[in-house]
This record gives C-alpha cells, structure tokens and sequence, in this order.
C-alpha cells in the first residue's frame, strides 16, 4: 500500500486506493498465491480444515486455478460456535496480540483473533475504505461504531487514523452528546449503524438542530442491511452522501467491501478477499450477475484463515466494470439475508421489505418492529411503525389514510395482508447497534 505523503492533493486519488486500480491479470496471480499459502496454513494448523479437505480427498496442492476454490469445504458460524473459543486458530497465542468477540444473540459468542500483520491488514483494508468513500487527511471523523469486543470501533478507528483523518472515538449511545461534539468539533464524516444516525437525525430535529448546517459531508454506514429508501433518508435529512460498508467478524470486520464515489455497489478489496456467490440450496457457484448467497475466503489471514465462509448475505456480483476506474469486483449492497427470512402461510418474507413498503408511504418514520405470533396454530404477521407527530396528532382520518396506504404497500411487496400498528414517535425502542426488527413469539 502506497503512503500519502505531506504533498499529495488533498481531494485528489489517494495512493492507498492503488490495489484496486489493478490490472486484472495481475489481481489474479496475487490472489492465486495467497489462495494457496492460505489453503496449505489452514490445512496445517487448523483440525476442521484439514479433516474436511481430506474427507473430499484433497491436499493443498491440489489448488492449482482460482476456479479449484469450488471444491473446498464451506465454512459456516455454526462451525466458529462449536470450536469456541480457539479451535479455528493458526497461530499460537504468543503470536496473536487481539481478540474480538461477537455479541451474538444465542449460544457462545464467536472470537476471533489476529496477530500484528493481520492488523496491519485491516487498518489498511479500512484506510481503503474511506479513501473510496471519498475522505482525506484533515477530514475529522466521528465514530459511533461501538468500541470493545465489537470489531467496528477499533476497525473503523485504526484505518481512519491510518488515513491521516482526526478520529473522535465517541461510541455509540447519548446521543445529544453526540450532536454536540458533531457541532462544536466541526465533524465532517461519521461512522454509525444507518439505523443509529436516523436517531441522530430525529433526535437533532427534537433538539432545533438542522443537521443541513453542520460541516459533516459524508456518512459511513454499515453493520447492518439498509435500503435505498433509508439512503434517500439519511441524505436527505442531514444534507450528506451516505456510503454502504461491509465486514463481518468472522472476515476481519469492517474493511471487506465497501462503495465508492458511483454508489452502485460495493468493491471487495478483492486482494485479501475471494468472493464467490453460490445457490443457497445447493452450494453451487453461480456466474457473476445471478442473485446468490455470498461466500469469502481470507486471502491473507494468518491467525484465522477462512475458507469459503457462507454469510447467508443475499446479492450477487456486477459484471460491468465501475465507472469510478476500480478494477475490483463489486457487489449489489445486501438488503437481505438468507437466515433473517421468515415464513408467514407460505410465503418468505424479508424484513428490510417491510422497510421499502413504509419509506414509500408519507407521514411514516423509518422506524418499524414485526412481531410474529402463532394463534389457533396459524402464523400471524403484525407491524408496528413510528409516524410523524403531524400525522399521529392530526385527525382519525389522517391516520386512516397512512394506514391504509401502508397495508397496500406491504401486501403490493411482501404480497400478503398483515397486521398493521401506528404508534407515535419514540414508541419503539432505539438501538445503539444493530436495530432488532424482528420480535418472533411463536414458540412462546
């Protein structure tokens, strides 16, 4: 990676972006020989690996093309849960100088490791990051991502300082402090969950606050699915271009992905990521263009490397090169998973389609609960969904109206009929992280 230097136009391309201007060719052969090392590190380190790969009758060698990747095993975070906490490895601790952990929601957390390269690795993957979403040394950065076990904070935090910007490392939660700080320290990009920074935004109107008016330019937002509508939202509200990230812990974080100045999909830093998108059902790769489940194998990972890793994140990748010059891959942002889906009298349902249903209706605020429930051994579907003060104060009429053009929007996208709650602003609860928009009472 190129370093910026004390001359370097501000504004202008930044020498960090340098791998994913690559020629094609070249792109290829450096992924080819770090697929190997990182095959034959696995196979010798790590038990799961190697057993799996022998139980297919594979040897490292037999890694000879890109294309060979097919035939290695999955990996999936039910196999990170039942090796917990070391048992992915490939370094011994004296090596390993971080641990991280998820913060997962059932059963044991998933930990991941890293010694001082892959570190160095992801700062880099991150100064990549910010410098695609179009930020310079002398950019002031805030940081909403939670620091701790969480790897968005510290992620997010080394590859902004790496970049040259001036890091704020605010965390998440209080949230006029954070509108203080975003004023009085002239803040010009922030970090945050886009479900987080709507609260930001509703929270600055409460407060007289025009977010319009701060020199904040840029939002980095990631952690969690998000539509276009919220992006229309966001941009909107607080007067900036608002980018898409992407990471998972068990990758390396934040730093895998992300887009750049075209907003038209997100590029893999594709030199430390493979990526793939196979059918979810089969487990078969699937040609650049078709809607799959994305799957990334580490290409430079040394304390934990992962091969093939299923993200149940649904997308697929873009042929056509970006106009911005990258010669990266790129991705269509991800507004669904395969594992959030859920089944109402048949029919799968998404939840971020409930949120292009609502964002495509007036008066409704981006702020939505479903709540599942079984009655007489039926499935029930019921939204609730935050409106403006304006139409919860104004007559019942008005209400009706909202209501009724929500019911329509959800039964013209999900296509079935579902319960449907107004409730006023602030009723339901914020999250500091990821939003919980999914309330599944059906096995109580």
């Amino acid at each position: 990676m190129l370093k910026e230097r004390w001359n370097d136009v501000e504004g202008g391309f930044h020498p960090a972006s340098a791998p994913d201007y690559l020629p094609e060719d070249k792109l290829r052969e450096v992924q080819l020989r770090r697929l190997r090392a990182v095959v034959k590190r696995a196979y010798d380190n790590v038990e799961l690996i190697r057993t799996r790969m022998q139980d297919k009758d594979m040897a490292p060698e037999d890694i000879k093309q890109l294309s060979d990747i097919a035939h290695l095993p999955f990996t999936t975070k039910l196999d990170l849960r039942d090796t917990y906490p070391f048992g992915l490895f490939a370094s011994p601790m004296s090596d390993i100088v971080r641990l991280h952990a998820s913060s997962g929601t059932t059963g044991k957390p998933i930990v991941v490791a890293y010694t001082r390269e892959d570190l160095e690795v992801w700062a880099e993957v991150m100064t990549r990051t910010f410098a695609s979403c179009g930020l310079h040394r002398g950019d002031v950065v805030q940081n909403a991502f939670g620091y701790g076990l969480f790897t968005g904070g510290l992620g997010a935090h080394y590859g902004a300082e790496s970049l040259g910007a001036t890091v704020i490392p605010v965390s998440g939660g209080n949230t006029e402090r954070q509108l203080m700080v975003m004023k009085d320290f002239s803040v010009t990009a922030m970090c945050a969950t886009p479900s987080y920074f709507t609260h930001i935004i509703e929270r600055a109107l409460d407060m007289g606050m025009d977010m319009r008016d701060l020199p904040l330019h840029t939002g980095i937002f990631g952690a969690e699915p998000w539509s276009d509508a919220m992006r229309s939202h966001i941009e909107q509200g607080a007067g900036i271009k608002a980018y898409d990230i992407y990471g998972l812990s068990e990758i390396i974080g934040p730093g895998v992905a992300s887009e750049c100045s075209e907003q038209n999909g997100l590029h893999v830093f594709e030199d430390h990521f493979y990526p793939e998108v196979i059918d979810p059902e089969t487990g078969e790769p699937l040609p650049d263009g078709e809607e799959g489940e994305l799957v990334l194998t580490t290409l430079s990972k040394q304390a934990m490397p992962i091969i093939r890793y299923r993200t149940r994140d649904i997308t697929r990748i873009i042929p056509e090169t970006c106009a911005c010059g990258r010669t990266t891959r790129r991705f269509r942002r991800v507004g669904r998973r395969s594992d959030d889906m859920f089944i109402i009298r048949g029919v799968n349902v998404f939840p971020s389609q409930v949120e292009a249903a609502l964002l495509q209706v007036e008066g409704t605020l981006p702020h939505y609960q479903i709540i599942l429930t079984r009655e007489n051994g039926l499935d029930q579907m019921a939204v609730e969904v935050e409106v403006t003060p304006e139409v919860f104060s104004d007559k019942v009429r008005a209400l009706e109206d909202v209501r009724a053009a929500l019911a329509k929007a959800i039964e013209h996208i999900v296509g079935i009929r579902v319960g449907l709650r107004l409730v006023e602003p602030r009723t339901i609860a914020r999250s500091e992280g990821k939003a919980k928009r999914v309330i599944d009472n059906r096995s109580l």
